[in-house]
């Protein structure tokens, strides 16, 4: 599994130690790339960052069909790339993004992940923040991590710029060879032509590019919207799903609508989610209704809603996508699938025109 993350890396440490909980100290916006492999005390980790030689890439660019010159400088996140690529073709399994929430070490986070590779056919890739994750506790770390939440924000857009590159990379050979073979095939039919480009697309390359952004996540990925030349904002992924978001639920419009997607953007919601009943109280003044947790003002245009409140063992769950909620709930499980995985998840809730959102009951 890997791991991109803008957390100082402690070079000396083994395991789960190497992930700092505080930025790089060449800045938040300084990425890193590392591989974790094994279980519990056998859990290594590996920073990536060697450049490539150019007889690697070039074994890559045959293996891959890459259409990338060998001569320019690569490094091991192309060859990381290739990997992540290479095992979800293999396992059929979609490629799905994640991004954490508040108090998060990485021991949460790999947990998070693996369980998340268990229950759904995907492969992850966690982007990882410097989360408080067990230093100072209640609202000073809330907020510490809120802080290092909005400047992690240009680190998570890059991460999505360096996906939608690899991504786009790594289909464009097949991409363009399915292309020819409609367009022969229809030689006299450009309609007809690109009818079966889709078909071939859709039966050759079937692998989706997700994003799930939990919690305090949401509010990372508000502010890598900005500015206007954002990478976040490029098409990048088939769906997205904003999960518990602990951001503002007023004026959400205005950022989620620069989201684009190809199928879906889905905002899941639960009213009876504690973490988000707490994250409203800080010190001085009240936190405004938490995009997660509340029912009014869903008005995104570009947004479908899903409301889970009264679904079986959501109860007061924050993270209702993993654990009992989604094992004991077939229903919860499936909408959970089908938005992980690139499909359509409302079809089989009820719509509630009242409110602009489809439940789970």
């Amino acid at each position: 599994m890997f791991v991109v993350t803008n957390r100082k890396l402690n070079e000396n440490a083994k395991g789960l130690e190497v992930f700092g909980k505080v930025p790089n100290e060449k800045g938040c916006n300084e990425l890193r790339l590392v591989e974790v492999t094994g279980t519990g005390k056998n859990i290594r980790t590996h920073a990536t960052e060697d450049q490539l030689s150019e007889d690697e890439v070039k074994k890559l660019i045959k293996k891959f069909h890459l259409e990338i010159d060998p001569g320019k400088k690569w490094f091991g996140s192309l060859k990381a790339a290739c990997a992540i690529y290479e095992k979800a073709r293999r396992e059929k399994r979609h490629l799905l993004v994640y991004v954490h929430g508040y108090n998060n070490d990485m021991g949460d986070v790999l947990k998070t992940c693996r369980e998340l590779e268990a229950l759904y056919d995907v492969v992850v890739l966690a982007f990882s923040w410097p989360a408080n994750g067990g230093g100072i506790a209640g609202y000073p770390a809330y907020l510490s991590d809120k802080r290092d939440a909005r400047a992690s924000s240009d680190a998570l857009n890059r991460t999505i710029e360096k996906i939608g590159f690899f991504h786009e990379k790594l289909t464009e050979g097949l991409r363009k060879k399915l292309q020819k073979k409609a367009y022969r095939d229809s030689t006299d039919n450009p309609l007809a032509a690109q009818i079966k480009y889709a078909e071939l697309l859709d039966q050759e390359c079937g692998i989706k590019l997700n994003l799930i952004c939990h919690s305090m996540g949401n509010y990372v990925l508000k502010y890598a919207l900005f500015p206007g030349g954002s990478q976040a904002r490029a098409l990048t992924f088939d769906n997205i799903s904003l999960v518990a978001a602990d951001a503002n639920n007023e004026r959400h419009q205005q950022w989620v609508e620069l989201l684009p997607v190809r199928n879906r953007l889905y905002i899941v919601i639960n009213e009876g989610d504690f973490a988000l009943k707490w994250s409203r109280r800080k010190p001085g003044d009240e936190q405004l209704a938490r995009l997660g947790h509340y029912l009014k003002n869903l008005n995104a245009t570009n947004a479908t809603y899903l409301n889970v409140t009264r679904a079986s063992w959501v109860k007061g769950d924050h993270s209702y996508f993993l654990g009992d909620p989604v094992k004991k709930n077939k229903a919860l499980k499936e909408l959970f699938k089908e938005a992980l995985e690139g499909g359509v998840a409302e079809e089989t809730t009820l719509y509630r025109a009242e409110g602009n959102y489809y439940e789970l009951r």
